[in-house]
């Protein structure tokens, strides 16, 4: 021990390391969930007991803290420290850091399974989905013509989006930046996970391969590669990041408006948007074997059920243990 340093000092810093290292593996956590189309971020962060500090976290990032924090270069820096401090700021990169580790991580797996186990793939793909929706229907009453109706809107807009419209919107730099701002309310829903909404916008699988170019290209540049493999996925990481950082301005507060002010018919909307995106890994899987010369068949059907059911158990197992409840 140092002088002057007491045993209570030494232990407050402990204290604080395993603090950081505690949030930092929350976020692996949460970001292992997001990865995977079905299984939400939030209902970790529900389960590792930070949904509450999380939400504040983002509903407070505002243009005015934001104006404070820009301020504080020009000598207003006590002002700027409060407005980082209300923001949650070292929560939120500790937490993000955690989240982009496991994300990278993830998605490189995924690649290879839809590569090598397709059928498998997009039938866990389709229980976690499934699942995600029965959980949460039980917990929402369709029974007024306005939730009836956003039931319908949004079963309808996740159905055609997922299916041949995925085509049609492609993956422009305006696409990938929508898409981002869209993604990114995910973290104030603990039913709804980011991949999905990916998923449903036929941007999953773009971002992955965007993602894992990119850790390719870092990897090869240790190597002694060449910088411009990593000129491409690194603008679309970047225009993808630049959405969701907009979309914690924008979408990620109407949606928790929303919640606020028509919860119910809100609920409805999503749980709708979820089962209409179950068209999604059906069709990913329809285009993949096409791709490889095959089709549906009798066992590739068996082991997609399978996949399933699997999917289903790991979503429902979950929820018991976060005890979703959205009262």
């Amino acid at each position: 021990m140092a002088d002057g340093e007491t045993l209570s000092d030494v232990n407050t810093v402990s204290g604080g390391i395993r603090g950081w290292l505690g949030i930092y593996l929350r976020g692996v956590c949460m970001g292992a969930a997001d990865a995977v189309p079905g299984v939400s971020g939030g209902t970790i962060a529900l389960i590792t007991g930070i949904y509450g500090r999380l939400i504040d976290a983002v509903t407070a990032i505002d243009a005015d803290n934001v104006l404070r924090v820009l301020r504080g270069v020009t000598g207003d820096t006590g002002d700027a420290f409060g407005a980082l401090q209300e923001m949650d700021t070292a929560f939120l990169v500790t937490l993000g850091f955690g989240i982009m580790t496991a994300i990278v991580t993830i998605t490189s797996l995924v690649e290879v399974a839809v590569e090598t186990v397709p059928a498998s793939t997009f039938g866990f793909f389709f229980g976690l989905i499934a699942a995600s929706a029965l959980v949460l229907i039980t917990e929402v009453s369709v029974d007024t013509p306005g939730r009836i109706a956003a039931s319908v809107v949004g079963f309808a807009l996740a159905f055609v989006v997922s299916g041949e419209a995925q085509s049609a919107i492609g993956h422009s730099p305006v696409v990938t930046f929508v898409a981002g701002a869209i993604a990114i309310s995910a973290m104030i829903l603990p039913g709804i996970s980011g991949s999905l909404l990916l998923l449903i916008l036929g941007q999953y699988f773009f971002m992955t391969d965007a993602l894992s170019t990119f850790r390719d290209g870092v990897v090869g540049l240790l190597g002694g590669g060449s910088l411009d493999a990593l000129a491409g996925p690194f603008v679309t990481i970047v225009t993808f990041c630049s959405g969701a950082l907009v979309g914690l301005f924008t979408v990620a507060h109407a949606v928790d408006w929303a919640l606020e002010h028509y919860r119910e018919a809100t609920f409805a909307f999503l749980i709708a948007l979820i089962l209409g995106a179950l068209r999604a890994p059906v069709t990913q899987l329809s285009t993949s074997l096409a791709e490889h010369g095959g089709s549906w068949t009798t066992e590739v059907l068996g082991v997609f059920v399978a996949a399933a059911l699997v999917g289903g158990v790991l979503v429902v197992a979950i929820d018991r243990i976060a005890g979703i409840d959205l009262d």
